[in-house]
């Protein structure tokens, strides 16, 4: 099993999930639906990753957890 690091933001009424090592996201009405979808996007982001060639995967950048917290 892998383990992921996830910041959670509430943004106009829904939640989001950012997987700082890989930036894939989930959406959901409550913080644990949000993370319940990530889970599903880093599935199937796995997947794709395992049978295709060029699939870029790399943790977030400083700069673009900054965007994600702030705005």
């Amino acid at each position: 099993m892998e383990f992921y690091t996830v910041v959670l933001r509430q943004s106009a009424g829904y939640w989001v999930a950012l997987c700082l090592e890989n930036g894939l996201v989930g959406q959901g009405s409550n913080p644990e639906e949000s993370i319940s979808k990530l889970k599903e996007a880093i599935e199937s982001f796995q997947e794709v990753y395992e049978t295709e060639t060029n699939v870029y995967n790399a943790p977030i950048s400083i700069e673009e957890l900054h965007e994600f917290v702030v705005f």
